[in-house]
């Protein structure tokens, strides 16, 4: 059978649905964390991390579901592994998917239709202290003459009560302390969501098929959050005590059509459209008190916005002379985005309107070369284009403007007199694109302003982030199934942005992105995966993997030690082990991720935490059609700790919060009817 992992002349690892459901995951953050390579920032069971490759996140990494970009306000801890069919992970660049991804691309293909009936119910429940998610997913499927479909439906309800320290320090040009205030905070709220994923396939009388699928995304966040001081040494702050409310609506929707249409001697046509309408409204309220416990300070920012689009894809393969496979192809877009945003409560009361228009055109063409049965040859180039304009009522129009060449090259190559061993060379042209956010040049005002709390604010003048980049690997391949490599990366950015923290003419302290000279990055990752008995001759059922990559960085722009990349993961490891004994299944994973001070700026630092999460789960097979799973996460309990510092001549700041951690049981009874 064929393996794209070892097969395929472009570099990527495929994780199949029945490893991603194991655990018993409610989103796909906690699946991906397993995979070799894949960090997510963030503590478990906490919504909001970050998907990152070669410990690289901001954008380096491009996340797509099903060769698509998520839409704006889409949140990733909403969409469960039961969903999807596969995770594609792709080391080096590819002309077919955007070249937006310097570090790599994750590609989330949705469950597809089946040529079986299947009905099945999964119904869960998770609790730790302070914490409780009730869940359930179902999925139907079946065929009918030429048509088969399927529907995915997931829901769940993560509530969540927590304690929240912090600890703030203010030190004069000579390192005496001026403020120190301890903090005694809380967060309590919850995020509930519910997914949607019907997909239809035809299968024509000429052999063509045509496919409809529809993603729908609905979620819900609320925190209320307190902070009150606990010790206080020195100059007290305008706003001791605060409390603080947030919500966080969203709805979106996406449908595709594609038809593929056969042509003659091979060839076909790969056609598809697309629509989306995402709509979302964010409530913030912050209330600040002053020593004598009075109200100092009541803001409100109300925001309300959506976002609509088009995009449209086609690819034309047919294999030419001997041993090539050419195709060549388009991908395209328009979106429209616009928000209203009313803020009260901080002087005259103010309404902020903002919309903006994004063009995106790219074209490509790529051919996949078998010059020998032991070697193959993948040459690309992509050309991407997009036009950004923004309008506001605070602020000037603004466009931007950006197109990349991207070459891309691949060779596999497999080693002589061997059956197992082969090796792979990449050299792409990556970029970095910046967001719309970042763009925008709209303020968004924090409750204590200081360098360590600033503003935010986007920078119409950014350029995107170029990299050129090589990739080389061994692999080895065991007959039992498994497999052993090697993989080391080296990228030079140019144009890399960072945020720079400046004090503005009104007094305030604004964080905003600057273009400020090049960085490198290097990467070197080690993976191995096999059943024991490749080892052991009539060993016992037990899967084994681990993985560990270690990634360098540096930033010329910024002074040493210690200034990573995008505050880049310096290293991280995986060992994972499945065993399986007649009915019961039973396994465990234990994940690293290393931390330590990071040199953002000359001024700004921050500290991130190590992290450590063991897991275990087992599932009991009561019949062929009924099954239950347990799982333990977060065995170890490790606390979450945030830390940021800022220094100049004038004197330095310190901020710490603790969100401590907790060990929390799934356990969810799958059925099939």
């Amino acid at each position: 059978a064929h393996d794209p992992r070892r097969d395929d002349t472009a570099s990527k690892i495929v994780v199949n649905h029945d490893e991603l459901v194991k655990y018993g995951d409610t989103n796909v953050l906690d699946a991906l964390k397993r995979i070799p390579g894949v960090t997510v920032s963030g503590a478990a069971g906490r919504p909001g991390g970050e998907i990152r490759m070669r410990g690289l996140g901001g954008g380096y990494t491009q996340i797509l579901i099903n060769g698509e970009r998520a839409p704006a306000g889409f949140s990733m801890d909403a969409l469960s592994p039961d969903m999807i069919e596969r995770i594609e992970v792709l080391r080096s660049a590819s002309a077919e998917f955007s070249t937006q991804s310097i570090a790599g691309t994750i590609n989330i293909v949705l469950r597809k239709a089946i040529a079986t009936a299947q009905r099945e119910l999964k119904v869960g429940f998770a609790g730790g202290q302070g914490m409780r998610s009730p869940n359930a997913n179902l999925q139907l499927s079946d065929k009918k003459g030429r048509m088969s479909y399927s529907v995915t439906a997931g829901v769940f309800d993560n509530r969540y009560d927590r304690e929240a320290p912090s600890l703030q320090e203010f030190f004069g040009p000579d390192g005496s302390l001026t403020t120190r205030e301890r903090f005694h905070g809380r967060q309590h709220g919850g995020f509930k969501a519910a997914n949607l994923a019907p997909r239809i396939n035809w299968n024509l009388e000429n052999g063509d098929t045509l496919t409809s699928q529809t993603f729908v995304h609905v979620n819900r966040f609320r925190n209320d959050g307190s902070r009150r001081v606990d010790e206080l040494t020195g100059q007290a702050l305008a706003f001791q005590d605060s409390d603080s409310h947030g919500e966080n609506n969203g709805e979106s929707l996406r449908s595709d059509l594609n038809w593929v249409h056969k042509l003659g001697n091979s060839a076909k046509l790969d056609l598809k459209i697309g629509a989306s309408y995402n709509q979302y409204a964010n409530l913030t309220r912050r209330i600040g008190y002053g020593s004598t416990h009075d109200v100092a300070l009541d803001s409100t920012t109300d925001a309300d916005g959506h976002e609509k689009g088009l995009t449209s894809t086609g690819k034309f393969s047919k294999p030419i002379m001997e041993g090539h496979a050419l195709a060549l192809g388009w991908d395209g877009g328009l979106s429209r985005r616009s928000e209203t945003s009313v803020e009260t409560g901080m002087g005259q009361p103010r309404t902020d309107r903002f919309s903006a228009r994004i063009n995106r055109l790219a074209m490509y063409g790529q051919d996949e070369w078998s010059l020998t049965p032991r070697l193959s040859v993948y040459l690309g180039a992509r050309w991407e284009g997009i036009e950004t304009v923004t309008t506001g009522s605070t602020f000037e129009r603004s466009s931007s403007r950006l197109s990349v060449w991207s070459p891309l090259a691949q060779v596999l190559y497999k080693l002589p007199n061997s059956k197992a061993d082969q090796l792979r060379l990449a050299l792409t042209r990556t970029f970095k694109a910046p967001d719309t956010g970042s763009l925008v040049p709209r303020r968004f005002r924090s409750t204590n302003n200081s360098a360590i709390e600033p503003d935010y604010q986007g920078n119409p003048d950014l350029k995107p982030e170029l990299a050129t980049g090589i990739d080389a690997s061994y692999e080895h391949y065991f007959l039992e199934g498994g497999v052993f490599s090697v993989a080391a990366s080296s990228r030079r950015i140019t144009d890399f942005t960072r945020r720079d923290v400046v004090l503005a003419s009104d007094g305030r302290w604004i964080s905003l992105p600057v273009n400020d000279g090049t960085a490198q990055t290097r990467s070197l990752e080690v993976e191995a995966k096999f059943p024991l008995k490749v080892f052991v001759k009539d060993a016992p059922a037990l899967d084994l993997r681990a993985s560990v990559s270690r990634n360098w960085s540096s930033v010329d722009s910024v002074p040493g030690p210690n200034n990573r990349l995008d505050q880049q993961t310096p290293l991280s490891a995986t060992f994972g082990l499945d065993y399986k004994h007649g009915p019961l299944t039973t396994g465990g994973s234990f994940t690293f991720r290393n931390g330590g001070p990071v040199r953002i700026s000359a001024s700004q630092s921050s500290y991130q935490t190590v992290r450590r999460d063991a897991e275990f789960y087992g599932l009991w097979k009561f019949t062929p059609k009924t099954q239950f799973r347990l799982t333990i996460n977060n065995v170890l309990a490790q606390d979450w700790i945030s830390e940021n510092f800022y220094q100049t001549e004038s004197g330095s700041s310190h901020l710490r919060t603790v969100f401590p951690g907790t060990m929390f049981v799934r356990a969810t009874l799958e059925m099939k009817f």
